[in-house]
């Protein structure tokens, strides 16, 4: 009997990927990672963001791939990877539109104060409707700011426009392409958070975006503005975040990621009125999380057999 490959896994994987993996691979147990030397892995499957470290990686010397469930890879030392000729797999494009739905869910909940008027319908205080009560901000016809135009990116401009929404963006390079002639305004971040009356965070996190929004750019915002973070909780100072929704120095937030994620229970930006919270679900749809699950299995079983992966960074 042929000998399948020993792959590490995360101990609990969606039913999406325990299917497609079945009789492909012999799952190892992620603590693998944390014993010594081993001659007999032949791949990493990353499901739930966890780290697989240049460390890790070096105990490995038969190691032929690792492959991530998602986009982003920056819990995967992918420089050493590399130096090690190791190819990383992930799974871009499929979860665009996803994504972008939801910073869309989140900048339309947080902007017309969908958390508060879902908790005071559902109340006994709800006893007659006043038209004076809980007036939100609008969304139609106002200036969107987006940090990082990538793939995601250009979907949450898409939809914007589709709300007469003024686009403005900030990126490292100005946009090579513009498919469909959206009305884009490419600025500096400063003029982004100072004109934007939505800040859309989509940015990969790196050395350079970590912390990108923290006192000093909230101080730069106006007061009736609302951020929105789809990208990575370090993207904002969670300190300096809460400090500007406690003192209104920003009108509100929409938060898929948190810093750290999830946050302490009794950590004070779970008490505000003001921040809409979602669990990390940006992507979290069935069909794209079967997509996403069939694209990373394809990326681990083409490394496994030494060909060229359907993605890879």
């Amino acid at each position: 009997m042929t000998q399948l490959p020993r792959v590490i896994t995360d101990d609990v994987l969606s039913d999406n990927l325990i299917e497609l993996l079945a009789g492909k691979i012999e799952r190892l147990p992620w603590a693998t990672l944390d014993g010594g030397v081993d001659e007999t892995v032949d791949g990493i499957l990353t499901f739930g963001h966890m780290l697989v470290t240049a460390g890790h990686m070096a105990k490995f010397p038969n190691l032929k791939v690792v492959s991530n469930y998602g986009v982003g890879v920056d819990h995967i030392d992918v420089e050493a990877a590399r130096n090690l000729n190791i190819p990383v797999g992930n799974t871009p494009h499929v979860l665009n539109g996803t994504t972008a739905d939801q910073a869309m869910t989140l900048l339309l909940a947080a902007g017309r104060r969908l958390r508060e008027g879902d908790r005071y319908a559902r109340s006994s205080e709800f006893t007659y409707f006043d038209p004076a009560y809980m007036l939100g901000t609008e969304i139609h016809h106002q200036t969107v700011g987006i940090i990082g135009l990538g793939g995601i990116g250009y979907q949450i401009a898409r939809r914007c426009a589709a709300f007469d929404m003024n686009i403005l963006y900030h990126k490292r390079t100005p946009l090579a392409d513009n498919p469909e002639n959206l009305k884009l305004t490419y600025v500096s971040l400063d003029e982004l958070l100072q004109q934007s009356d939505f800040v859309v965070c989509i940015c990969p996190l790196t050395e350079d975006t970590t912390g990108l929004i923290g006192k000093e750019e909230f101080a730069k915002m106006k007061n009736s503005a609302v951020l929105i973070n789809v990208a990575r909780g370090p993207v904002v100072d969670t300190a300096a975040l809460t400090e500007a929704l406690q003192q209104r120095i920003i009108y509100a937030a929409g938060l898929d990621v948190t810093d750290p994620e999830p946050l302490p229970r009794d950590h004070p930006l779970l008490s505000l009125d003001n921040v809409t919270l979602a669990p990390h679900l940006g992507s979290a749809t069935m069909q794209t999380r079967r997509k996403m699950a069939e694209i990373s299995v394809e990326n681990l079983l083409l490394g496994l057999d030494d060909q060229t992966l359907l993605h890879s960074v």
